[in-house]
């Protein structure tokens, strides 16, 4: 991670065995691995294997998040639900790329201010699951953890924990990654291709409005290059890719002690998350993701209360430095109104500076008469609305949005311009996971933001 011309810096030996400390502690949402023998030597192989990500990228990363903490930026994160294998493919990943550049570029130019830009993409492999076991008929089987432990279809074979899919995983993230590197800097990310993005998609009311917006951001780039200007700076993009930090037999062996400064990064990401299924303050995944220098995320559900977020602070950010902890509040759109301005004021009132971001999926969740989970899109707007009105009356600042979404044409959530109704939904629902905010859905919802922004 460092130039030759520097020492490689050797990392305390009480840092190494830090790191596996989490092993001692209690532990959730982890597979039941058939062979122990099996998983260690897979996790040995990924320890063998080059980082994802650098430490360099992760610090800068880090400088972005404590400008968004201190209203300067607004974080977009989107991306799948859960990865799958056969879904990294070049059309999909590009989509998505395109889909967040869009949604990007909507609100670089409402909020008149820097958009991060970060994927929920090369690493989301794995999902938590609300019970170990799933059942059909007279069948009971283990449940799908996400294609890095197991597969969809519903066999014992499929369900089996394969450790094998630990390195899978690994290679189909090298391949999203170098996909996502190359469309983002090879001019394919150019603010000046602005119209390029919607190419590809269905025409449809969303598109013709970022159509209009496209031709704006056209006029100002033709009158600055009038006047002289220099457009080095758009040609490339910064893009950062993130996932939750759940699979401890994958997230361990991708951590990797820093040549600068003997410091722990774990880079199978640059941003890691823990969900809120795993957050307990005495649990694996708090202890361990409180001793890498990562940005770290929290999500946060309506049961929150003021002591918990202050211990998390403490546990994950005591040194309270900018940029290190994103909360990410996921309370649905009939409780975050209630749930989170207590929250806001106790934190206000102390000496910690978090970014605050919203999940206005996970809290929103239903599912059909004919057996579909969903989620209406009008719910997800009312989240991020009362997400900015939460922040507009304590007077903090709504930093950014974790979204789920494709660039793909699906039927997973219903409503929109398009009123996708439960008949729809079988149309082309191909998550197999949760439901996901299709590409037009996606762009309605960051003009929806960019109004919020600008009231802010």
């Amino acid at each position: 991670m460092a130039s030759q011309s520097e020492p490689n810096i050797v990392a305390d030996k009480s840092v190494i065995e830090g790191l596996d400390y989490w092993r001692t502690l209690p532990i959730k949402q982890q597979p039941q691995w058939p062979s122990a023998e099996a998983v260690k030597e897979a996790s040995s192989r990924l320890a063998s294997y080059p980082p994802l990500v650098f430490a360099g990228e992760v610090d800068t990363l880090r400088e972005r998040l404590a400008q968004a903490a201190q209203g300067k930026a607004f974080l977009l994160q989107g991306g799948d639900c859960a990865e799958t294998f056969a879904g990294a493919t070049a059309d999909k990943i590009r989509n998505r790329i395109k889909t967040v550049l869009q949604m990007a570029v909507v609100l670089t130019y409402a909020a008149e201010m820097p958009v991060i830009k970060m994927g929920r993409m090369a690493g989301q492999f794995a999902k938590p699951r609300s019970s170990d076991t799933e059942t059909r008929g007279d069948v009971t089987l283990p449940a799908y953890r996400g294609d890095i432990v197991n597969g969809y279809d519903f066999t014992p074979e499929s369900r089996e924990a394969n450790p094998e899919r630990l390195v899978q995983g690994y290679n189909t993230a090298v391949a999203t990654l170098n996909l996502i590197r190359a469309f983002t800097t090879g001019g394919f990310a150019d603010l000046r291709e602005v119209h390029s993005w919607n190419k590809g998609f269905a025409k449809n009311p969303a598109n013709a409005q970022y159509e209009a917006l496209a031709t704006e951001i056209d006029r100002a780039i033709k009158f600055m290059a009038a006047c002289g200007a220099d457009f080095d700076a758009l040609r490339t993009t910064e893009f950062f890719v993130s996932h939750e930090a759940l699979l401890m037999d994958y997230e361990r062996p991708m951590t990797r002690i820093d040549s600068r400064t003997g410091t722990p990064y774990n880079t199978s990401a640059h941003f890691v998350w823990i969900g809120e299924r795993t957050r307990e303050l005495d649990g694996a995944h708090v202890d361990f993701l409180s001793r890498v220098r990562n940005p770290i995320g929290v999500k946060l559900g309506p049961t929150t209360d003021v002591d918990t977020i202050r211990q998390l602070i403490d546990k994950l950010d005591p040194n309270r430095e900018p940029g290190r902890l994103t909360f990410i509040t996921r309370m649905g759109a009939g409780k975050i109104r209630d749930a989170l301005p207590p929250l806001l004021e106790a934190v206000k009132a102390s000496d910690a500076n978090p970014l605050w971001i919203t999940d206005p999926m996970h809290g929103n969740g239903i599912t059909t008469p004919n057996g579909y989970k969903s989620r209406r899109f009008d719910d997800v707007v009312d989240e991020v609305k009362g997400f900015f009105e939460a922040h507009r009356a304590v007077g903090t600042f709504p930093g950014g949005v974790h979204v789920e979404l494709t660039g793909d044409d699906v039927t997973e959530c219903l409503g929109g311009s398009e009123q996708i109704d439960e008949n729809d939904l079988a149309t082309r629902y191909e998550s197999l996971c949760d439901p996901r905010l299709n590409h037009m859905q996606s762009l309605e919802l960051s003009f929806l933001i960019a109004e919020e922004l600008k009231k802010s």
